[in-house]
């Protein structure tokens, strides 16, 4: 059976300038939030360390929660779009106030602290879930998701990169010499663009893919079955949070490693940046996914992350920059075919919850999501503390052997495990096999319905 047309590239862009938008934003906030909190605004770090586990678990819940909300939404313009138009202002409001330095006390500071970095951290679960949750409502033509969710992966690492590359240079310019300023105006600047582009989004996509359960509120009981017995996506969340947990470890030291191991912390940033090679799997996924199926695509992303990882173990103990810098491009290579496809997959667990179960809830299958990363990430957080205090390391000090051995296991053997645990997952993600007769199947049965109203 014919499917639907392609969306037009208009929309396309559209769609994937909303990734861009939230990146652009919100790497701000995770990259560069922690040294702001200590050596600009003043807080202590153990107090900031206290805010960031308070709001992994308010992150516990918030996904969810957006994803209820998703599936209770019914509006002429849909289910998942009116969020871009509701809460992009907002989103980016959060954003400045996140590096706003109000004059007041320390407990102040605290509580200001605690009400913008929560706040934000909400509503960037508000903006950022609907933009997965809105892919299988602007198409079901398999080959066309994975088009679009590459579309946004490609803007979306663009964005990172930009901030990677640019933020701290847009500090010292518009600070000049003053970061309190620097940082406002540079955020300020970015937010602008951030809510300006998350309304594009609104403006110019569409949930064209309409079934009798996405016109109307899904009570939360009903919405729930959805979830029975739909494996690909206990597989597509199981996988998303150790992909992410072993990023995230790898993530928060690479700074560490770079200052203490390689005793050179400037190329840190040169390593980070190399994550702009990350688009040329981005944009060869398509085509690869066409040919060898999105399984496979993925299992191929996670074998180059793992081979990417035994590189640099190599370049560690060698000290080598060169061989850690192929090791950079290879791992990089593995995880630009990851992440374009996690979304596609997730929309087709939508598809799959459907057909399995007769219920359509986009937003409560794709919030968790949200809510599996961020769990990911703050329990890597928690196993990157706790290795590198088993180590007995010391800041801004010359750091002993077992210090040296935390942090190489946190930059190399901690991702490894989860790229590997992920790899093992994806042997039983049977999706693929089904895709043609689930999308003819619900087209059938879309067709039924609407042609019963």
């Amino acid at each position: 059976m014919q499917m639907p047309n392609l969306v037009p590239w208009k929309e396309r862009i559209s769609y994937a300038v909303s990734d861009f938008a939230c990146n652009l934003a919100f790497q701000m906030v995770g990259t560069y939030l922690m040294y702001f909190y200590t050596d600009v605004f003043g807080i202590t770090a153990a107090a900031v360390g206290t805010l960031f586990l308070v709001a992994r678990i308010v992150d516990a819940v918030d996904g969810p929660f957006w994803g209820i909300m998703i599936d209770h939404t019914h509006t002429r313009w849909g289910k998942s779009r009116p969020y871009f138009l509701w809460f992009a202002i907002p989103f980016a409001v959060f954003c400045v106030l996140c590096f706003t330095t109000p004059d007041i006390s320390m407990s102040g500071k605290i509580v200001w602290a605690y009400i913008t970095y929560i706040g934000v951290d909400i509503l960037y679960s508000a903006v950022n879930i609907p933009i997965t949750s809105i892919l299988p409502s602007l198409t079901n033509n398999p080959n066309e998701r994975v088009t679009l969710s590459t579309i946004r992966q490609f803007f979306g690492t663009a964005g990172a990169t930009i901030v990677t590359v640019a933020a701290l240079p847009m500090v010292k310019a518009f600070g000049q010499g003053n970061e309190q300023k620097g940082f406002f105006w540079s955020v300020l600047l970015l937010a602008t663009i951030a809510a300006i582009l998350l309304l594009i989004t609104f403006a110019n996509t569409k949930e064209r893919i309409q079934t009798k359960s996405s016109k109307k509120s899904i009570p939360v009981k009903e919405s729930l079955k959805a979830l029975k017995k739909n494996w690909p996506w206990a597989i597509v969340i199981f996988i998303n949070f150790v992909y992410w947990l072993g990023m995230q470890t790898k993530s928060q030291v690479t700074v560490y490693f770079f200052k203490y191991n390689m005793h050179n912390a400037g190329l840190a940033s040169f390593i980070l940046g190399l994550q702009i090679v990350a688009l040329l799997a981005v944009v060869i996924t398509p085509m690869t996914a066409k040919k060898i199926g999105k399984r496979n695509t993925m299992l191929l992303g996670m074998a180059l992350a793992i081979v990417g990882q035994l590189i640099l173990s190599v370049g560690a103990h060698a000290l080598s920059v060169p061989i850690i810098v192929v090791a950079t491009i290879v791992g990089y290579l593995g995880t630009g075919f990851v992440s374009g496809l996690i979304a596609v997959m997730l929309a087709d667990s939508v598809d799959y919850g459907e057909w399995k179960n007769g219920v359509r809830a986009e937003g409560i299958v794709t919030s968790f999501s949200s809510f599996s990363a961020k769990l990911g990430m703050g329990i890597g957080g928690a196993i990157t503390g706790a290795i590198l205090s088993m180590g007995d390391y010391v800041a801004n000090a010359s750091q002993s052997a077992g210090a040296l051995k935390a942090i190489e296991a946190n930059y190399i053997w901690v991702p490894i495990i989860g790229f590997g645990l992920s790899a093992i997952a994806l042997i039983f993600y049977k999706v693929d096999n089904v895709e043609t007769k689930m999308q003819n199947d619900l087209e059938l049965k879309h067709s039924k319905e609407n042609s019963e109203e």
